[in-house]
């Protein structure tokens, strides 16, 4: 910063580009709220056909989402140039502030060419003690500017990082002052100076790297600058050596080393969000290294020689938390999964042969993996971000492979973790704050192909285990307005009500094999009761809320929806009662234990007021009545109701004697229990929204049609499944 141009400073123009920027947040505060509850809300509700179910809906949504980042990055630049305006402002009072202060001392500063100043007695004889005063000065002066120059320098830094975070659209970069996002610039450049040489990363150091991470590992400025002062290639080199520097840890060390992992991941996850011109090029880096060897050797093993990973196993090992960005999952897995196909094909491949090579390091994961199949990271990296799980498996042959590679690997959990995200639109582990979107044509036709595969009466069940069968069984609930739009058939969509682009795009058969199968395993089984539950609840209380959301027959309504019940519990029940008969069926322990963990997430999920996702919730139009509905707008009210009953495990004298689904092989009690289960739920929706509907008649109508479509099950699963005898 030169003297006279901060002496003579007039931040006028600043503060006009300050009023400017304040004005420009308030506006799009506002755009971005008629963007969210008009424009986006309406289009989550409104029956879109054809291309428009996805097209225009997901244009619509991530064009609300803009908005949003739009506000972030704004507030972000009027907080830095606010904050760079206060501080020049003070250093210019503080500079001529010294100015007048040496003036009075007989002292007089002037600007030089080349923006430096002198210092100069302005009187002769010089007063004693001149030569100090001048000096003392100087450095004052000098502090003045120096202080300036980095406020300057750094707010343009930051600003410049901002600018080129994303290379169309928005950054959602968040910061409240310039000094947070210098900050984070620096400490970026310090946490890629410890990661440039593991060898020299002593227990200090490391633990000085681990502290960096974890306070700014969802940075977006910090995460680009500290990727892209590593480099691509010394990032996987840093990795390897690491763990070929570790091997086996198993002491105090160990917990240091696993937080080091999940710091990096997320970090780099976080950077790749980024799209300047060096996290660019960092991610075609990487694509480009993927079959790369990485060698590192450890001093303490001269004997055992280097060790070797390649590009794959390397990031791979580091996918494992964070989410990363989609354009690079999805190039990075057409890549890795056609190398896994490749092997998968080759003779003799199982889980011991596959990804491994001579001299291979033998331990990328500090934990209970090993990182030898670099599928099992990718998988992870899919089941966080679900936006690249539903563009991955839309391929049928990618799915297939996937799932099918299942028999011969060891990663069941992550492979159908992956796929619960891709059709569900939730990130694996995390309760939804906020709706998912309706599922879209592509989600359907990716639910559809799972449910072939497991459908398959040629070992398609085997793909059920105790890895993969809560999963599937999310799947299920999540799925249950499509589900059950399929088993009534077509015409029934006005009674089973959902927002769904492809409400029949399910199969019939595969739906009720694939149901049949699911339900032999406790979480599966739980999470399907609980869907069908809470979605029948939305159902009965849409309806009664909004008689005019059916125009047909009140009668007709109530006998459609207990049939359903009927035929989903039907199956459910029939699949435990036969996996008794064959002895295949776990303890009650296990399955009561299952319904009551399920059930206290899911009824997190409906507390949170979200829809879809893990659960189906019944959509209101934008003239219903709020009464009973959830904060976003979905019937869900008595649906937490009926979760209640199911984990608290309520006792119902003159109806059962033991709790709600407590004991599945006892077809009468399963029977029972959703024939209880669905009459107070529409009693429940009766007195919450005092309708006229009478209660008596209700339970009646519902008793007998759930009968009847329970009796239904059994003659289909006849016809579609080989079923053992009694």
């Amino acid at each position: 910063m030169d003297l006279e141009a901060l002496r003579h400073g007039n931040f006028a123009r600043l503060g006009t580009a300050l009023n400017d920027w304040s004005t420009m947040v308030k506006q799009l505060k506002a755009l971005e709220t008629r963007a969210r509850d008009d424009m986006r809300a309406k289009a989550e509700r409104a029956k879109w056909a054809g291309v428009n179910a996805t097209v225009s809906r997901e244009f619509i949504t991530k064009t609300a989402g803009e908005f949003s980042d739009a506000v972030t990055q704004a507030t972000s630049i009027l907080n830095i140039l606010r904050d760079t305006r206060d501080e020049l402002v003070k250093y210019r009072d503080e500079l001529n502030a010294a100015i007048d202060r040496a003036w009075k001392k007989k002292l007089t500063v002037v600007g030089v060419a080349g923006g430096g100043f002198k210092v100069y007695v302005n009187v002769h004889p010089e007063p004693p003690n001149s030569e100090q005063a001048v000096k003392d000065l100087v450095d004052e002066l000098q502090a003045i500017l120096d202080k300036a120059t980095t406020s300057d320098s750094s707010a343009a830094r930051a600003l410049t990082a901002l600018a080129t975070q994303a290379d169309h659209g928005f950054s959602g970069a968040r910061y409240g002052d310039r000094d947070a996002a210098a900050d984070a610039l620096q400490k970026a450049t310090r946490a890629a100076a410890l990661a440039g040489d593991a060898k020299k990363l002593t227990p200090e150091r490391l633990a000085d790297l681990n502290r960096i991470l974890a306070d700014y590992k969802n940075d977006k400025l910090f995460a680009a600058e500290f990727a892209t002062r590593l480099g691509a290639e010394n990032t996987l080199q840093f990795w390897t050596d690491m763990c070929a520097l570790h091997p086996g840890k198993n002491d105090r060390g160990l917990h240091e080393l696993q937080e080091l992992q999940k710091n990096l991941s997320t970090t780099l996850a976080t950077a790749t969000l980024s799209d300047s011109d060096g996290m660019t090029a960092w991610k075609q880096q990487v694509l480009n290294d993927t079959s790369k060897v990485y060698t590192s050797e450890n001093p303490a093993y001269p004997t055992r020689g280097p060790m070797n990973a390649t590009g794959f196993h390397v990031m791979s090992s580091l996918m494992g938390h964070g989410k990363y960005d989609t354009e690079f999952l999805e190039a990075y897995g057409k890549k890795l999964l056609a190398s896994d196909k490749a092997q998968a094909n080759a003779s003799g491949m199982d889980s011991d042969h596959m990804w491994t090579a001579p001299n291979q390091l033998t331990d990328l994961v500090f934990g209970k993996e090993d990182g030898q199949d670099p599928v099992v990271g990718f998988m992870k990296a899919l089941s966080h971000n679900p936006e690249a799980a539903t563009q991955t498996f839309a391929d049928k042959n990618v799915l297939e492979h996937s799932l099918e590679s299942i028999r011969y690997t060891a990663r069941d959990a992550e492979v159908v973790h992956a796929l619960e995200a891709a059709v569900t639109g939730v990130p694996d582990g995390d309760v939804p704050t906020e709706p998912a979107q309706p599922h879209s044509t592509t989600q359907v036709e990716i639910m559809r192909n799972i449910m072939r595969m497991i459908a398959n009466p040629e070992g398609g069940a085997g793909l059920v285990t105790g890895e993969t069968g809560g999963s599937f069984g999310d799947m299920a609930s999540s799925y249950m307005a499509e589900i059950s739009n399929e088993l009534a058939g077509h015409g029934a969509e006005s009674i089973f009500r959902t927002s769904s682009a492809d409400p029949h795009g399910l199969e019939r058969t595969d739906v009720q094999r694939f149901l049949y199968e699911v339900a032999r395993d406790p979480q599966g089984r739980a999470s399907i009761i609980l869907g069908e539950s809470i979605y029948t609840s939305s159902v009965l209380e849409a309806h009664i809320a909004d008689p005019s959301l059916y125009s047909g027959d009140r009668r007709t309504l109530i006998e459609t929806i207990g049939q359903n019940v009927g035929l989903i519990e039907g199956i459910v029940g029939h699949s435990v009662a036969d996996a008794y008969i064959q002895g295949e069926l776990k303890s009650e322990e296990d399955e009561n234990n299952a319904l009551k963990s399920k059930g206290d997430f899911i009824k997190a999920v409906i507390g949170a007021g979200v829809s879809v996702g893990s659960v189906a919730l019944v959509p209101m139009g934008p003239l219903h009545t709020a009464v009973g509905a959830t904060a976003s707008g979905f019937f869900g009210g008595v649906a937490g109701m009926a979760v209640d009953r199911i984990i608290e495990g309520q006792q119902y004298s003159g109806a059962l004697d033991r709790s709600l689904y407590q004991s599945g092989r006892d077809l009468n009690n399963s029977l029972d229990s959703a024939i209880l289960q669905t009459q107070e739920s529409a009693v429940d929706a009766i007195n919450r929204h005092h309708a006229k509907t009478s209660p008596d008649e209700t339970r009646n109508l519902l008793r007998m049609a759930i009968t009847e479509g329970w009796s239904m099950s059994d003659g289909r699963l006849e016809d579609s499944h080989h079923r053992p005898s009694a």
